[in-house]
């Protein structure tokens, strides 16, 4: 506030002239960032996270900074050791809290075949120092392309290098689950995460709060995360004894891989081995979405497709049935896809589930919180599952971080709470969004949507697109999101708006 006094100074002393009283004048503050939809101030952000590396750089080589650590200290017990599980073990650990990740299988293993890491996910795992873990098995792909059904002609392109790493500050990745699985619990044992196996849990007391495994061991800490995915038994506690599970979409999803070295006898496919990318042809309520991942060495692909029978008759079939069942789904596509799908040797068929948004994650205790596919499992047409889990891990160790005590911590946790659930419930809705757009019957509004992405192929300007990995918004909001950051605006508003009602302001 600057006071502006009217009237001439007397021995250093400003009187009033004629009568004239010293008002104040409160002038407007400039803005430090928009709070709506704009890249103006872009080039800023870029230079502060320049500067921000270059300092980072200069310090000794560290897994955990001292000058990182959260004032309040957490012993803090993890069920569920999947990605999602793992990547909070990490984000939390860095923070300098105690953590036990409970884990019931007698192994640590992934299921199933590749997985994206975009940008807004690579961002925190690079930052969490992952890349050496990851180093020879990750693949960054050139671009995606959208392909037509039935002849592999391009109608959709999205530029992942160098645009994604430019615009977003970040790489767009592939990678085989198991080694994405492996480099987190490598990394988690780093950082001095004890990680406990074969210890199914099958009580949890929300007050205590504790869990209790089914060989009758208890572990009671300041924070339980559950982290136990789509059929977690911790949802009906935050939720009040009542469960609200993901719930099927009508489609299911075939997984496997082919061997690189085999395609490549095939002179016709080499052009899509060329060079690193993802391929996805789109036709009427079916799509394949293939990427080479293990270094380039495996071809990765998940082929989409309706199915409303019970999943628990699909294991009552052969294996040459199941493959016999997957191919005459996609009998007269792309003659190269086709050849690729029928080089699969074995496959696994998952029912595809989306949850709807919850009212909370956390239970009343304020003790007990939900993460991951446990609290909005989403099917996988964004790619985005386990991105949104390692999102929730990061922004729940700086809400934390937030607390001065530990009076501060339910505050702190309905931050985080809210937060999340409205990122999440919005990417569960882009998701069944993109199982909208690609998949249309051939007609008018096939070839309207094909037509809207013509630009993209062509190398010309637009400003919408109806492939959400390039629509301009969509990318923004999706790719440019800063867990972290969002965290601390949150937090930062409150306490204004905190101040405001106590007239502090």
């Amino acid at each position: 506030m600057v006071e502006i006094l009217a009237g001439v100074a007397v021995n250093g002393d400003t009187q009033p002239v004629m009568g004239t009283v010293p008002v104040k004048e409160e002038f407007i503050k400039i803005p430090e960032v928009a709070s709506y939809p704009t890249g103006s101030l872009d080039f800023l952000f870029k230079l502060q996270k320049e500067e921000a590396r270059r300092q980072k750089a200069m310090q000794t080589s560290r897994l955990i900074n001292q000058d990182e650590l959260s004032r309040v200290r957490l012993n803090i017990i993890i069920v569920g050791a999947g990605l999602g599980g793992l990547a909070a073990a990490i984000a939390l650990a860095r923070k300098g809290h105690k953590v036990t990740v409970i884990e019931q299988a007698p192994a640590l293993a992934e299921v199933g075949a590749g997985i994206q890491i975009p940008s807004n996910s690579s961002r925190l795992l690079l930052k969490w120092g992952l890349k050496p873990f990851l180093d020879n098995k990750i693949v960054e792909p050139e671009d995606i392309k959208f392909r037509r059904w039935e002849n592999g002609s391009v109608i959709g392109l999205t530029k992942l290098i160098p645009e994604f790493q430019e615009n977003f500050d970040a790489p767009y990745y592939v990678v085989h689950r198991a080694h994405f699985h492996d480099a987190l619990h490598q990394l988690a044992l780093q950082l001095g995460v004890d990680v406990q196996i074969n210890s199914k849990v099958v009580e949890y007391d929300a007050e205590a709060p504790s869990i209790t495994t089914e060989h009758g061991q208890s572990f009671t800490g300041d924070l339980i995360i559950c982290s136990d995915g789509v059929k977690s038994i911790g949802r009906p506690k935050v939720l009040g004894g009542v469960d609200q599970p993901a719930r099927r979409t009508g489609f299911a999803a075939y997984r496997a891989t082919v061997d690189v070295e085999q395609m490549r006898q095939h002179p016709e496919l080499v052009d899509l081995l060329a060079k690193p990318g993802l391929n996805l042809w789109i036709g009427d309520l079916r799509h394949v979405m293939t990427y080479t991942i293990a270094g380039g060495r495996s071809f990765n692909m998940v082929l989409s497709h309706p199915d409303r029978t019970d999943p628990a008759s699909w294991n009552q079939k052969s294996a040459d049935e199941i493959l016999s069942d997957m191919r005459s789904h996609f009998n007269g596509w792309d003659p190269r896809l086709t050849k690729i799908i029928d080089m699969i040797k074995t496959t696994l068929k998952w029912p595809l589930m989306s949850g709807s948004p919850l009212n909370g994650w956390v239970a009343p205790s304020q003790k007990l919180l939900i993460m991951g596919d446990a609290a909005h499992a989403m099917v996988p047409y964004m790619s985005e599952g386990a991105a949104m889990a390692v999102e929730d891990a990061a922004a729940l160790a700086e809400a934390i971080d937030q607390a001065g005590t530990v009076k501060d911590l339910p505050e702190v946790l309905h931050v985080w709470e809210t937060v999340r659930i409205k990122r999440t419930s919005e990417m569960q809705e882009a998701s069944l969004i993109n199982g909208k757009l690609w998949h249309f019957a051939d007609g008018p509004f096939q070839r309207a949507r094909d037509e809207a992405m013509r630009p993209e192929v062509e190398g010309k300007q637009f400003v919408t697109s109806p492939n959400q990995w390039s629509d301009p918004t969509t990318q923004r909001w999706c790719y440019g999101y800063d867990a972290e950051w969002e965290i601390k605006q949150a937090w930062n508003q409150r306490s204004s708006k905190s101040k405001m009602v106590n007239g502090d302001a």
